[in-house]
């Protein structure tokens, strides 16, 4: 049986980390933090997993918090009126036909790299760098580095023909809060999108509580375009200004979330994040100085603005599509030509994802203008719509096609 290094303990490093163990592999994992260091750590993301990256999690029965955690039901997207304050100018809704779930990363990455150890893996912790890679490839019958920082994410070549942006589009301000009043209806990703200015997400999770236990949360994103009236995070240090900051953003932009949020409080000390992201694409193989040859994973690879909230549930199907690579390979050697089709075939459904976000990233087209005011009265077109976050090739061609687009309208009638 073959040998395994993993370098990255994220999403994509410990689901495949721990799917390689249930099969029979011997494998060590890179870890640069304990368990309880993750769990008194900061906040890292909104992680929302919809229905199919969940499924990877289910087959490998690891969605140990799923019964705990508030599911997360449809999306409604929200365009406030330019001119009439509170008001707004586009909505709709739908539910999606199963549920997503976010559980903090804090929680889950703890929890799997203690059951990774339970089961006998090798956890090294250490801050990886090129000598880690060295050290471990000389010795592995594959290296695998799921993780984009520092030196290590740099071994990678920036693939410019698949990364059209060279700067962050968005600076990001993250928090979770408690005592969030729920939306009408059911609950959902609340999608406020401010044309010119940035996006604001709302949505429900799974965190810590002080007693050691688990509690429900709520999300609060802003993707602030750089520069302009959402971007005021900048040294921010303190959680309660950035909280109040939040707020007042939300009172003045958004009142109808600022409704459901005016009595929230942080969820912990580390309960807020603010940060930026240049997405990109990198080259799938890496070699290293002695020759050996290194396969990236996850977002060291394909990195996206969360703005789709695609960023854990790619990385969870990208460890799926990895899993079942390596097992069909069997006792024969990971060649680089392996190395690329493993990554293209995640690449197959990535680009996508890759493709989308960075649309949407831009103002968007008259006729992708068109599908959103054509959805607010045509219930199929926006079920259509908010069912796509869970497979995203499902919004192209139309995404990308001006005829596609007025074909897919038409396809749905008239309210």
């Amino acid at each position: 049986m073959n040998s395994i290094a993993i370098i990255g303990a994220g999403q994509a490093g410990l689901q495949l980390a721990l799917g390689l163990q249930a099969n029979g592999y011997a494998v060590t994992l890179v870890s640069d933090r304990t368990p309880e260091q993750i769990l008194a750590g900061r906040i890292m993301s909104t992680q929302a997993l919809f229905h199919d990256a969940c499924t990877t999690e289910r087959q490998q029965g690891l969605n140990f918090w799923e019964a705990a955690c508030p599911p997360i039901e449809g999306i409604a997207l929200s365009v406030p009126h330019p001119e009439l304050a509170g008001q707004k100018a586009l909505a709709f809704s739908a539910r999606l036909d199963r549920p997503a779930y976010s559980v903090d990363q804090r929680l889950k990455f703890a929890g799997w790299l203690s059951e990774f150890e339970k089961r006998g893996g090798t956890v090294v912790l250490e801050n990886a760098d090129v000598q880690t890679a060295e050290r471990l490839s000389a010795v592995h019958d594959l290296t695998l580095i799921a993780t984009g920082k520092g030196e290590l994410g740099q071994l990678f070549e920036h693939d410019a023909e698949r990364s059209p942006y060279s700067a962050p589009q968005r600076h990001l301000a993250l928090a979770y809060l408690k005592n969030v009043a729920p939306r009408p209806d059911h609950s959902a990703v609340s999608f406020n999108l401010i044309p010119g200015v940035g996006e604001v997400f709302l949505l429900p999770g799974l965190t810590t509580s002080e007693d050691g236990g688990t509690q429900p949360y709520e999300n609060v994103l802003i993707e602030a375009v750089p520069g302009g009236p959402l971007d005021v995070f900048a040294g921010v240090r303190d959680p309660q200004q950035h909280l109040a900051l939040m707020q007042d953003l939300l009172r003045r932009f958004l009142p109808w979330e600022y409704e459901r949020t005016q009595h929230a409080e942080l969820t912990d000390a580390q309960a807020t994040l603010t940060g930026r992201v240049t997405p990109g694409v990198r080259r799938p193989v890496a070699t290293l100085p002695s020759g050996r040859e290194v396969l990236g994973l996850g977002d060291t690879l394909v990195l996206n603005d969360p703005l789709t909230g695609q960023g854990a549930g790619s990385a969870a199907k990208a460890a799926a599509i990895y899993l079942e690579r390596i097992l069909w390979r069997g006792e024969r050697p990971f060649d680089r030509a392996w190395m690329i089709g493993t990554f293209e075939e995640y690449w197959s459904y990535a680009r996508f994802v890759t493709d989308w976000t960075n649309a949407l990233l831009a103002p968007p087209p008259p006729h992708v203008l068109e599908v959103l005011g054509a959805a607010q009265t045509r219930p199929g077109m926006a079920h259509a719509f908010v069912n796509a976050f869970n497979h995203p090739p499902q919004f192209f061609p139309w995404l990308g096609d001006p005829q596609a687009a007025a074909r897919f309208v038409e396809q749905h009638g008239v309210a």
